[in-house]
Formats: structure tokens, sequence, C-alpha cells
């Protein structure tokens, strides 16, 4: 189409090994993150798509240790509950995990969505308001990918007690927790998910779609 830019293939490859390379990581070396770094990656949120153009996202950078201290014992109680509901092999298993790099990730993300946001008019979200987290989630996936092309490591802690995180980081009560995240570099390089390394799951081939 005349005017419209062309992505060249190699371009192509190179977005395709991106994505291969998007791991969720867990073990993150101690190096600090440059904060110009860090800013060029959370400036994606900016070029997100969301429901209505409502940007509902609202992100907060946990940085004082009790703060920290705070996540990692909701983490600990949350995941000590979560072991409780499986049994023998499977909860072997499951103990053996390495399900957070809270400990070692020099940055900590807690990204939100207001509920309530006045911004886009409720374009979109009258019939389906849970677009707006939809759309947080695809601003977090965008910076993710950013985040890797830099060469950091993202890791989704999704094993929390959300009320609970929101009274101890003081968020408003109609922001609403859709992710926790670790960003740091990471301690191995790796394409294979950490869960199919363990023997927890195996990815599926192919994409199944059905006709209708």
């Amino acid at each position: 189409m005349p005017g419209m830019f062309a992505f060249t293939s190699a371009f192509r490859a190179d977005l395709a090994d991106l994505l291969r390379w998007r791991r969720d990581v867990r073990h993150f070396r101690a190096d600090p993150v440059d904060e110009a770094v860090l800013m060029r990656c959370l400036d994606t949120f900016c070029t997100a798509p969301s429901v209505g153009l409502s940007q509902p996202w609202r992100l907060m950078h946990v940085s004082s240790a009790t703060a920290r201290a705070a996540a990692c014992a909701n983490f600990e109680i949350a995941n000590t509950d979560a072991l409780a509901g499986y049994e023998s092999e499977r909860a072997a298993l499951y103990a053996g995990l390495k399900l957070s790099g809270m400990r070692d990730a020099p940055v900590h993300l807690a990204v939100w969505c207001d509920e309530t946001t006045e911004k886009g008019a409720g374009l979109g979200a009258r019939t389906m308001p849970e677009m707006r987290r939809y759309s947080v989630v695809c601003a977090i996936t965008q910076f993710w990918l950013a985040a890797r092309a830099e060469g950091l490591g993202v890791g989704w802690v999704s094993i929390l007690d959300p009320v609970q995180m929101a009274r101890d980081l003081d968020a408003p009560p109609e922001w609403h927790l859709i992710a926790y995240l670790c960003v740091g570099w990471p301690a191995a390089p790796s394409l294979t998910p950490e869960l199919e390394t363990a023997g927890w799951e195996t990815r599926a081939p192919s994409l199944p779609v059905w006709e209708r």
C-alpha cells in the first residue's frame, strides 16, 4: 500500500526471535538497572492500545524496604496456601519450583487498573468493563517485549493476595491489581519456560482454531 511502512523479512525474523526469548524470568543477577533503560521500557505504556483510549494503567515502583518486605511476605503466605492444594508427587514438584524472583530482582513494579477512570468516557467498556483490565495486560506485554529487547528479564508474580497487596501499598480503592512484576538482568539465558524444564507442564506445539 502506498505510503505504508514496510517491515523487512529481517525485522520479522528478529521479532519472531524476540517473542521466543520473552520468557518469565525468576532468577536475576543483583546488578542494578539503569534508570534510562527502565524508562525506555516504561515509555511503551504510552503507546499501548487501550479501550476507548482510556489508558487505565497505574504503576507503582515498589522500592522501599518496607513495601518490598510486605510484598515478599504476601507471596510466601500465598505460596504456602497454594502448596497445600496439591498432593503427593505434584506437591513435591510444586515445592521445588522457584515461583518468584522477588528476593533478587532489582526492580519491582505493581501494575494496577483504574476501574473508575473518566478518560475515554466509557467507550467500549460499558458492555465489557473488563476491557480496561485487558488493556492493562496488553500494555504489560508491550513493556515486557521492550524489556527483553534491552536484555532485561521480567517475571510476573501471580501467587499473591491482591487485597492485602492493595492495603500494604496503600493503593486507591478504585485501583485493581493486575500484575506484580520483577525486572532485572536474567541470571542465565533460556528459550525454554522454567515450568517446562521442571516438568510441571509442556507448551502446546500448535494453535487449535475452531471454525463456526
